[in-house]
Order: C-alpha cells, then sequence, then structure tokens
C-alpha cells in the first residue's frame, strides 16, 4: 500500500493565495500566529500524518475495534499515535487559550484536518468530535461546566461524542425519547443512542458525551429537546476522576467501511439514571447542538477532500509503477506504466483537478468562518457569516459526493488490483462511503440550502457569491493566455446556470415547495461545481501572476493546466443540471407507490 504523503505545496498555495491566510492571521486574538508558526504548524502536522497515523491505517481497517468485557478496545497502536496526538498539542489548536489551547485561526485547522483524515480516516474522527463537543460547551455551557471539562478535553486526556440519533429517530430528531429527569442541580438520564462514533475507547481517561434528551414538562417536537453533559466517569469538584457513570457501550456496528473507528450502542441509565448536566437553556438541545453539528458538517466536507487526496495519491503512484501495453500515441518503446494510456491520464487528471477544487473551496470557507468571529468591521462580519451558513451544506455534499466519486476512479485505475484489499484503493472507497450519509445526508443539506438557507434571505447571500464569480470572471477578460481564455469561456456560462438556477429554485419555493426540493440535490451539486469552478479561476489568475517566480514554475504550470481541464471537463455539467433542475418533480410524484 502506497504512503500517504501531506501535499503542503498546494495546501499553502491555497492558504495563502486564495484563503488569504495573512490577513486572516492579522485579525485580532491571532497576533501570536506568525506565517513562521504556520508553516512549522503544517509541517509537524505533515510529519505526524506521514509517519504515525498513515501507517496504521490499512492495520486499524484489518483488525478493527474489540468490545471486551470493561468496554472498547481500539485497534493496536491507535492508542500510542493518540497519546501522541495529544502531546504534542493537536487536540487543542485551534481551542482558546483560556482552556489551554493553542488559539490558531481555524483556516489552519481545516489543512490539518485534511491531513488527518488522509492519513488516517477512522483514527481522525476521534479528534474531530472532542472539537465539535468542545465549541458547544464552550458556546452554551455554564462557566463551571467549561472551568471543569474544557481544559481536559483541551489538553486530550478526554475526548468528547455527539449523541443523537436513536433507533426509532433516524434523522426525525423530533421523535427522540431519551429521558433526563431533574435530581437536585443535576440530571438522570435514561434512554439508547445508536451510531455513535468513538462513543466509547481505551485511548483517553474519560469521555465526555453530549446527549439529546427530554425534559418531563418538555413540549413535543424538537423544541422540547434539551442538551446535557455526561460523562463517561464522574468528575470530582478538583477534576479527579470519581466513579464510573451509568453509561455503557451495548454493542459495536459491523460497518462497510471505518474499521477503527467504533460505532456504538449507547445504553444510558440501565438502573438508576445517567448523571448528567443541562448544557445551556432548558429546551434549546438542538439549536445548543448545531454549533456542534456545523462544526461537525464543515469538518466532514474536509474529509471528503483528505479521502479523495489520498486516493488520488495512491492511484497516481500506481499508475507510475504499473507496466501494460503500448499506449496510443506513446512515442517510447515496448510496454509502458499506464500513466501513459490517454483515459488513465484523464481519470488522473480528473481526480487531481476535483480535489484541488475542494481544497480550495474548504480552506476559503475556513477563513470565510474566522473572518466571521473575529473582523473587527460588523458589516464584514454578517457578510462572511452569511456566506458560512450558506455554502457549509454545499461544503459537506459536494466535497463527500465527489471524494466518494475519486475514490471509485482510484480502484478503476487500480484495476483488478484495486479491487482486493492489497492496495487500499479498496478501503478508501468503503471509508469514503459514510461522508455521504453521517451529520446529515447530502439530501439533508440540500434541504438545508433550499429550504433554509436560499428561502430564508430570498437568495441574497447567493448573490453575493454570484457578484464576486463575476468579477473573477471579468478579471479573466484581461489577462491574456491560453487557459484564461478557455476556463473564461466554460466559468461564464456556468454562473449564468447557477443565477437562473436559483431564480427557478426561489420562485418554484412560493408556488410548489415540493418541486423545489425535488431538484434541490441537483442545486447543491451545481453549485459546487460553480464554486469549485470559481477558486480554480481565481488559483489560474494567481498562478499566471506568479509564474515567472523559478521556484515554482512547473506547479503553477501545472496549476493553470488543471484549472482549465476542470473549466472544460466540469462546468459544462452545469447546463445539464439546470436543465435537470428545470424539471422539478414533473415525473418524481407521477409513479404511485405501488409501481415502485
Amino acid at each position: 500500500m502506497n504512503e500517504y504523503i501531506a501535499p503542503i505545496r498546494d495546501m499553502k498555495f491555497v492558504l495563502g493565495e486564495l484563503a488569504g491566510l495573512d490577513e486572516v492571521i492579522a485579525l485580532p486574538g491571532y497576533e501570536d500566529c506568525t506565517p513562521e508558526l504556520t508553516d512549522a504548524v503544517l509541517e509537524e502536522a505533515g510529519k505526524l500524518a506521514n509517519e504515525v497515523l498513515s501507517p496504521l491505517n490499512q492495520k486499524g481497517d484489518r483488525a478493527g475495534t474489540v468490545l471486551g468485557p470493561d468496554g472498547v478496545v481500539a485497534a493496536e497502536g491507535f492508542g500510542d499515535a493518540y497519546q501522541a496526538f495529544a502531546e504534542n498539542g493537536w487536540c487543542g489548536l485551534s481551542a482558546d487559550p483560556e482552556h489551554g489551547g493553542q488559539g490558531l485561526p481555524g483556516t489552519i485547522g481545516a489543512a490539518v484536518s485534511e491531513m488527518w483524515n488522509s492519513a488516517n480516516f477512522a483514527f481522525s474522527l476521534c479528534p474531530m468530535l472532542s472539537v465539535g463537543a468542545m465549541e458547544a460547551i464552550a458556546a452554551h455551557g455554564s462557566d463551571e461546566l467549561k472551568a471543569l471539562y474544557l481544559p481536559r478535553m483541551t489538553s486530550g486526556a478526554w475526548t468528547g461524542t455527539m449523541n443523537l440519533t436513536e433507533p426509532q429517530a433516524g434523522s426525525d430528531l423530533a421523535a427522540v425519547r431519551t429521558r433526563a429527569v431533574p435530581d437536585g442541580n443535576r440530571y438522570r438520564i435514561f434512554g439508547q443512542k445508536i451510531f455513535i462514533t468513538w462513543g466509547d475507547h481505551d485511548m483517553a481517561e474519560n469521555i465526555v458525551h453530549l446527549v439529546l434528551a427530554r425534559l418531563p414538562d418538555a413540549p413535543a417536537g424538537t423544541r422540547g429537546i434539551s442538551l446535557f453533559l455526561v460523562p463517561k466517569y464522574l468528575v470530582n469538584p478538583d477534576g479527579t476522576l470519581g466513579p464510573r457513570n451509568e453509561v455503557a457501550c451495548a454493542s459495536l456496528e459491523h460497518k462497510l467501511g471505518i474499521h477503527a473507528s467504533p460505532t456504538c450502542v449507547m445504553v444510558f441509565g440501565e438502573k438508576d439514571g445517567a448523571i448528567g448536566y443541562l448544557v445551556g437553556e432548558p429546551n434549546h438541545g438542538l439549536a445548543h447542538m448545531f454549533t456542534m453539528m456545523n462544526e461537525a458538517r464543515q469538518k466532514v466536507g474536509i474529509q471528503g477532500i483528505g479521502i479523495a487526496e489520498r486516493a488520488y495519491q495512491a492511484a497516481r503512484d500506481y499508475a507510475k509503477e504499473r507496466i501494460q501495453g503500448q499506449p496510443v500515441g506513446y512515442n517510447g518503446t515496448g510496454k509502458a506504466a499506464i500513466i501513459h494510456h490517454p483515459d488513465v491520464r484523464r481519470m488522473l487528471m480528473t481526480m487531481k483537478a476535483r480535489v484541488e477544487a475542494m481544497r480550495a473551496l474548504g480552506y476559503v470557507l475556513s477563513a470565510d468562518a474566522d473572518r466571521a468571529a473575529r473582523h473587527p468591521d460588523a458589516d464584514e462580519r454578517r457578510c462572511r457569516q452569511a456566506r458560512v451558513e450558506l455554502l457549509t451544506p454545499v461544503l459537506k455534499a459536494w466535497c463527500t459526493e465527489l471524494g466518494q466519486e475519486i475514490a471509485s476512479t482510484g480502484v478503476q485505475i487500480h484495476g483488478g488490483m484495486g479491487y482486493v484489499e492489497e492496495t487500499g484503493a479498496a478501503q478508501f472507497l468503503r471509508d469514503a462511503r459514510i461522508s455521504t450519509i453521517y451529520e446529515g445526508t447530502t439530501g439533508i443539506q440540500a434541504a438545508d440550502l433550499v429550504g433554509r438557507k436560499l428561502a430564508r434571505d430570498k437568495g441574497a447571500a447567493m448573490a453575493v457569491v454570484i457578484g464576486e464569480m463575476r468579477d473573477t470572471e471579468e478579471r479573466l477578460s484581461t489577462t491574456n493566455g491560453l487557459e484564461h481564455s478557455i476556463i473564461r469561456t466554460h466559468f461564464g456560462p456556468a454562473i449564468d446556470a447557477l443565477e437562473q438556477a436559483t431564480a427557478w429554485i426561489l420562485a418554484t419555493l412560493a408556488s410548489d415547495p415540493a418541486a423545489a426540493m425535488a431538484a434541490s440535490v441537483h442545486y447543491t451539486m451545481l453549485t459546487g461545481y460553480v464554486c469549485g469552478g470559481w477558486q480554480m479561476a481565481r488559483a489560474a489568475l494567481v498562478a499566471t501572476a506568479k509564474r515567472e517566480a523559478p521556484d515554482d514554475a512547473d506547479f503553477l504550470r501545472a496549476k493553470l493546466t488543471t484549472a482549465a481541464f476542470y473549466a472544460e471537463q466540469f462546468l459544462p455539467q452545469t447546463a445539464a443540471l439546470l436543465t435537470t433542475i428545470r424539471c422539478g418533480d414533473s415525473r418524481v410524484r407521477a409513479m404511485g407507490d405501488e409501481d415502485f
């Protein structure tokens, strides 16, 4: 199985030239974050990913996790890797310094997160969920909960989870039945949660569960859900651990992929009730949990990028090594590596171009989130926040759908060897499959984009995005070069398609909401492709402006070629998606249930 090598050169290009990292680290609160520090962080993260996490990826997939009498036992090597991860401060990279964190921008965190997910998808889920739990506690927890739990979670001594789903509820959280019974200044929790990622393990001293449950007098539906903090081990006032709480993993799911990540059925309160503490306001738990959910959705979008990059690297390396046949147009003698076959090159270019477009969108959106949180101008903060809210479902849905497709292409390039487990290509595909499902399926993301984000402001935030795309298109027209001409030829019509699709969605939401929702996934994918094209066009402009730099000439030339390839191969798809969107649900509701 090929080793993973973090693509730090492209990461730095995107961070510096597209996400505007220099501007981000100049924001209030990031004064200690220098360019030298960010470079060092990326280099050290790459070493940990390459040397510690990546070698465990295939081993963990084969071994999986085991539910023993004392709980879940992580795959061999994972515990040591987690200790190295925590001791080097990675758990608190972007956490508040008040609680022991390093306080670095989320923009840098996005790049580091991509490395973790490329190197070891299953491992990365544990710290990802911990970060989300920390965000929720920091935003909504009492001062006492923050002081007691956040420093230990920031250090990595304790990890965190998110407990939403129940057997009868699925994504319909209005059907949650887990109960919270008041007991003085705490609560006793009774219920069962399923699909809890890293719900139990032996890598950390304690596990902090954030659990959705209902108070006795709670109203029905989602407005009656509260959020509770339930530790695996009770915590004494001085932060030391007390007795085991009444929470346990009842069983482990046997899954298609991410075998080294335990997916647990968690039982709370089989006897007297698991002790829990209210987080935030009663009956506002779903809103509070969305602090964690939105963090997770952004990170899952980055997961799609990470697994796609890993699949691309493996396919590229295999294509350079595998000798087979004499390709059409090949000028050498004898048989050649399959990278010289035109269709293999097409597949590799497809993988590369998509990965670079996804990475650019992910990092730029992370920079928008940093600006939304810290920019000194209130109007700028509002504008950036509107963009983050609008495009987070696009990032999550588009990047994970493409991540899955890219991993599948990687199997295809490997041929028969891709279908067996020896090369590892099949694992990338199996692991990638979950990313389109958890933290809200692609359909749920599309419903959020269309039914909430567009409907809420009547497309105002999207209009701002489209306006900036037009500015980029105009810049292309004032710069000479074949690649710019190619990109502009396809980028302009793609923007038109997005604008027309947005108008159709908004009009149809008012007249026939079901038809708009039937087209919502197509609209989400169209938006993703155009946003990716926008970032690739920006990258091409930068590459042209800097192409005389001697040290980067090859890299910049490849960036221009890749951007033009993306424009030619993927932006024309937006016209077909627009046609499909305008069909709405003309046939979706025409067939009776009995005809399926």
